[in-house]
Order: C-alpha cells, then sequence, then structure tokens
C-alpha cells in the first residue's frame, strides 16, 4: 500500500517535458518534414492534411521514436524520416476514426470531416499513409517496413472489430482490450520499436521497447476511457461525455452493464443500442459507473498495463531518454490521478 501511494504521489507530478526537452532539436526536424511532405497539388489535401496536424497534439508517438533511437546512441538521420512516417499513420487514423465515429470535434476542433465532408477525410488519410510508406522504403529498412506495415494492417482489423462489436453490450473486457490494442497499442509499440532498429540493436532490446509501446498504448487509452467520464473538455480536446453520446462502448461501460441488475441493463441497451444517450442518461450513467465502480477499475487497468510499461524498461542501461520514456508513462497515468 505504502508503494502504490509513493507512485501515485509521483504520477500527480509526472511531466512529458523531459521527452520533450531532449526531442525539441529533433522535432523541429520532423515538423519541417511533416509540412514537406504534407503537401501537394490537390489543393485540399494540404488543406485537410494542415488541419489536423497543426490542432495541437502532442506529438507522442514521433517523440518516442526519437527517443527510442538517441537512447542507444543513433546519431544520423533517420529516425526523423521514420517519426515523421509515425506521426503520418496516426493523423491518418485519426482522420478515418472520426469518419467511423461520425465524430464532431477533435482536440477542441471541428474534426476534418465537418468542415470538408467524409470522403475528403478518408481520402486524405489515404494519401498520408501512401506518404508515410514512401518514406520509410527510402529508409532501406526492411525491418523498420516491416514494423510499421504490420502495424497499419493491426490497425485496420482492429477498427473492423470495432464495428463488429460497436453498440453491442455483450462486449467483453478481454473483446475490448483486444480492440485497444489493435487500434490504439500497435502504432504506440512500432513507434518505440523502430528506434533500436534504426540504432542497430538485437532483438531483445527491440521486444522490450515494443512491449513498452504496447503497455503504453493501453494505459494511455484506458486513461482516456476514464476521463471521458471524469475529465473536463480542456484536458480531453473534446466534449466531456462524448463517447457516451456516441454509442461507443468502452471499458466503464462494458464493466457497468457486466455489474449491473436486469433494469441497469436495460437502460444501457436504450443508451448505447437504441441512441437513448442525452444529458439526463449521461447522468444515470455516471451514477451507475459511481455504484459498480467501474471508473475505478478502469483507472486500475490503466495503472496496471503502466506498471507493465516500467517494467519493459527495466532491463535497458541507464540513459536520460530511458528517464524520460519512464515519467511519460507516469504523466499518462497521472491525467486520472
Amino acid at each position: 500500500m505504502v508503494a502504490a501511494t509513493k507512485r501515485d504521489k509521483k504520477n500527480i507530478q509526472a511531466s512529458i517535458q523531459p521527452l520533450v526537452e531532449l526531442t525539441r532539436h529533433d522535432m523541429l526536424a520532423v515538423n519541417q518534414l511533416i509540412l514537406a511532405k504534407s503537401g501537394s497539388d490537390v489543393e485540399m489535401i494540404p488543406e485537410v492534411a494542415n488541419h489536423l496536424i497543426s490542432s495541437g497534439g502532442k506529438r507522442l508517438r514521433p517523440m518516442i521514436t526519437l527517443a527510442a533511437a538517441r537512447m542507444f546512441g543513433y546519431d544520423g538521420a533517420h529516425h526523423i524520416t521514420l517519426a515523421m512516417a509515425v506521426e503520418f499513420m496516426h493523423t491518418a487514423t485519426l482522420l478515418h476514426d472520426d469518419v467511423v465515429d461520425e465524430g464532431g470535434l477533435r482536440r477542441g476542433k471541428s474534426t476534418a470531416r465537418m468542415i470538408w465532408g467524409n470522403q475528403a477525410s478518408v481520402l486524405v488519410g489515404d494519401f498520408l499513409l501512401g506518404q508515410a510508406f514512401k518514406m520509410i522504403v527510402g529508409i532501406g529498412s526492411l525491418n523498420c517496413l516491416g514494423v510499421l506495415s504490420n502495424a497499419a494492417a493491426i490497425i485496420a482489423e482492429g477498427e473492423v472489430m470495432q464495428l463488429a462489436v460497436a453498440k453491442r453490450m455483450e462486449t467483453s473486457e478481454k473483446e475490448y482490450l483486444t480492440v485497444i490494442n489493435a487500434k490504439t497499442a500497435a502504432l504506440f509499440s512500432a513507434a518505440a520499436e523502430v528506434g533500436p532498429i534504426i540504432a542497430g540493436r538485437d532483438d531483445t532490446t527491440r521486444s522490450a521497447l515494443a512491449n513498452y509501446g504496447t503497455s503504453l498504448g493501453l494505459a494511455f487509452q484506458l486513461a482516456d476511457d476514464a476521463l471521458d467520464y471524469s475529465g473536463s473538455s480542456d484536458n480531453l480536446g473534446k466534449n466531456t461525455g462524448n463517447d457516451f453520446r456516441e454509442g461507443k462502448i468502452t471499458m466503464p461501460v462494458i464493466l457497468s452493464y457486466a455489474r449491473g441488475s436486469q433494469d441497469e441493463r436495460l437502460f444501457w441497451k436504450k443508451a448505447m443500442e437504441e441512441g437513448e444517450h442525452n444529458d439526463a442518461a449521461l447522468e444515470t450513467a455516471l451514477m451507475l459507473m459511481k455504484k459498480h465502480r467501474s471508473l475505478d477499475d478502469t483507472i486500475r487497468q490503466a495503472r496496471h498495463f503502466g506498471e507493465q510499461a516500467h517494467r519493459a524498461l527495466l532491463p535497458l542501461e541507464a540513459s536520460q531518454q530511458k528517464d524520460a520514456l519512464i515519467e511519460t508513462v507516469d504523466f499518462c497515468i497521472s491525467r486520472i490521478s
């Protein structure tokens, strides 16, 4: 219990600032490359791409790629290209996600689909994926290409899996973890793994960083799930309760439904499957989550995966980058502490 208390205190003070500072110089080069490679003679492409690229995201995934390369002494330029490719892949998935989820707000701004329409969002996302893999091929590393192309396939599978379980209240915890492992954790894992690959490190080191990324991604998504019902629009970049209003079945909902009475389950079915998710229903949902400790247990799971991310890095040699990656885990958890 004492150890957990110490970790909670550490989480409250955690920040991604060490990671930001260590990667600041490299990120300037990444941002320049992003602007260059998001250009096109087709006017709508840079408009849509830059709308999301410039919307103030933390750029966490490309920073992880940069730090994971530098922590093993890499001093070339390929990590810049890889970080750009990772950010393009992430941006493409956001464009596609907002179409699938019919999202209206992203990072506090109207989504691209609300401004330019679904077709433009999907096609610009495809353009960014194409640009990403064009740049990866130019590096000449089949291992990096394999890791990132595999991640792209897994992410697409995750989207299809999510469609299969969408608005199905009988979705299990295991099924949901499988979905977010594909949709969110796969890119975090790939972003971390390509760092040691480009630095010429062995398979054991690659696995350590890949496992770190997977666990961080799961912790990150579960924290987001909890924040949607307990955070504010300022720290979410979207409206509080958006997941509920959009009928998204996330971990707090899954736990509440599984633990609920027959009448409570009927409420969840009407709200999530039949679309009865107004503000009054949201208040009922929050009450049921409190009753069944669904948010508490979602946070507990996020912390569990955070601990796994910590353990993945423990065997690696000490470095500023390692410390920053560990604190990044604590930052993700601190958002819900």
